[in-house]
This record gives structure tokens, C-alpha cells and sequence, in this order.
């Protein structure tokens, strides 16, 4: 028990994730609500249950697939509300596990060279800084490179979150050659000893070509130092953006080989069903999801606890 004026304890991470998550989880969960017009899932519900799930932008056919599914075992069966939510969560997890995966950063590789890619307006700046900062808590000694050339806030809000982070910023005036950049910033990680070299990019996707030719010049460059690097490639997707995001996928899958995703921004969306689309797609590891501003509200993904909030499920 509390005494008076004593401050409440600050919330887990399963109460950041439900809190950040409450708009990807209310849109599905009002639909959900929606469909309970009946108590026995018969072929209306099952087409109710098939719509709220399109709703919540997990596509048409991962709609049909994972509505079908809980159809086929229980037609007919009397089901309450609580129990087809839990159902629901089962079978999104069954999609969503096999893609759960932490980043691992491999201390043989040092500096370990992450190439964080993304178009513009999906967080991938403010997230590279909310990564140097988990980095920074676990005592790894990490370099950033402001490889988004083309835009001065970029590279002023990643100079920012160096500061913050105590992480060194390797930075130059705007418009500046990105591969070059990233050589020099490798040549300075490697001989500060640096852990983690953390490399921002271009997100310009509508000049896909130029993107193309920057994204492979970088990569090209920067394995003149190690052969091996970059160690990880990860492509930062905003969930605002629905479906848009599997365009986004297939385009930088088209330009270099992903490592991994990290979704951004399942605060601001009522459609966070995307990233269960995207697993069952492309079956590229998720990272990191973001659920709201706060440095703290990067959290590694974790299938079972995603699939509970967005649903509703207890």
C-alpha cells in the first residue's frame, strides 16, 4: 500500500504497450464489439469478424485465412466476446512468433555497422537516437553518422540525441556525399574503439534510382573497411501509413538485403494490424516497436504481447 504523497510506481512495459497501443487496439476492439450482435459464430459472424480485421489493415487475405480458421474448428458453437479475442490473439501470434526477433549485436564485429533505412516522416532519425540511447544503458560506446544528407534537421536532430546520448556524431553541412560520410564516420568508430556504429540515410523513395545508387554506394564504401559490414540493415516503417508500408518493404528489399524491421508510431494509428500483415508477407524479423514518444516507448517486439494488446485479449 501507498502512503500519501508518495509517487506511484512507473508503468511496466505491458502497461506502456497497452497504453501506447490503445488506438491500434480500440479500432479493432469496437469492430470486435461490433460483431457480437449474436453469441454463436455462424457465417454472419465469421464475415463480421473478417471485415474488422481488414478494418485494422491486416489485409484482405490474411483476413480471410486467420477468420476461416477460427470458423472451422467452432461453427455454430456459442462464444463469448472474451473468448473469440483470445482466439484471435492465437492465431495472430501464430503469425507474429516466428518473426519475433531481438537484435543481436555481435561484439566480434567491432564496430557492429547498423544501415537504418526508411522514408522520410516514419521516426527512423528520432528512432536511430532512441537505439544509441538503449546502447548507451548497456555501457556500448556508440558513433552516429547523419548519412541524411539532405535534410538539415536530420542531421541536427541526430547532433541532438548525440548529445543526449553521450554518442559521438559524425556529421556535415547539408548535401554533403553520404558514402563518404559513412567512410569517414567507420574510420572514426573503428579507431575510438566504438561498440556500434549506427549509420542514418535518404529516404527519398519517390527518386527511387538515386536512392538506389546512394543506399549501394554506402554499403559498397563501407565494406572497403570490413568486408562483412553492414552487419545489419534495418528499415524503419510508420504503421500510419496502413498498407502503404508493404510498398515500402518490397521497395527497399529491392535496393539491399533487410535485416530487419522496427515499426514506428502504433500510437497514432487504429490500424496496427499492418505488422501482422507484414510477418505473415515477407517473414522479416521485427526488431523494435514504437508506441509513443518517450525514449522508453521503443520496446522490443514480443509476438505474444503485441498480438493481446492490439486484440484486446486478457
Amino acid at each position: 500500500m501507498r502512503t500519501f504523497g508518495e509517487a506511484p510506481p512507473p508503468p511496466t512495459l505491458w502497461e506502456r504497450l497497452k497504453e501506447g497501443m490503445s488506438r491500434s487496439s480500440g479500432g479493432l476492439s469496437d469492430n470486435l464489439t461490433g460483431v457480437f450482435t449474436r453469441k454463436k459464430l455462424d457465417a454472419q459472424t465469421i464475415e463480421e469478424l473478417e471485415e474488422a480485421l481488414v478494418r485494422a489493415d491486416l489485409g484482405a487475405s490474411l483476413a480471410t485465412k486467420i477468420s476461416q480458421n477460427i470458423g472451422r474448428e467452432r461453427f455454430d458453437w456459442l462464444i463469448s466476446e472474451a473468448e473469440l479475442r483470445r482466439v484471435l490473439a492465437g492465431e495472430m501470434i501464430q503469425v507474429l512468433k516466428p518473426v519475433e526477433a531481438p537484435l543481436t549485436i555481435d561484439s566480434s564485429k567491432k564496430p557492429f555497422v547498423i544501415l537504418v533505412a526508411g522514408v522520410n516522416g516514419t521516426g527512423k532519425t528520432t528512432t536511430i537516437g532512441k537505439l544509441a540511447l538503449r546502447f548507451a544503458r548497456q555501457r556500448l560506446k556508440v558513433v552516429l553518422a547523419a548519412g541524411d544528407t539532405f535534410r538539415a534537421a536530420a542531421i541536427e536532430q541526430l547532433q541532438v540525441w548525440g548529445e543526449r546520448t553521450g554518442a559521438e556524431v559524425v556529421a556535415r553541412e547539408a548535401g554533403a556525399d553520404a558514402a563518404g560520410l559513412a567512410y569517414e564516420a567507420f574510420e572514426k568508430a573503428r579507431s575510438g574503439d566504438a561498440d556500434i556504429l549506427i549509420i542514418d540515410t535518404a529516404g527519398r523513395l519517390q527518386n527511387k534510382a538515386g536512392l538506389m545508387a546512394e543506399l549501394e554506394k554506402i554499403a559498397r564504401v563501407i565494406r572497403k573497411i570490413d568486408t562483412s559490414a553492414p552487419h545489419a540493415i534495418l528499415l524503419v516503417l510508420d504503421a500510419t501509413t496502413g498498407q502503404n508500408a508493404i510498398s515500402q518493404v518490397e521497395a527497399f528489399k529491392s535496393i539491399v538485403p533487410l535485416t530487419g524491421l522496427i515499426m514506428t508510431k502504433l500510437d497514432g494509428t487504429a490500424k496496427g494490424g499492418i505488422l501482422v500483415a507484414l510477418a505473415e508477407k515477407f517473414r522479416l524479423p521485427v526488431h523494435f516497436i514504437g508506441v509513443g514518444e518517450q525514449a522508453d516507448d521503443l520496446q522490443v517486439f514480443e509476438a505474444a504481447k503485441f498480438a493481446r494488446a492490439l486484440t484486446g485479449a486478457k
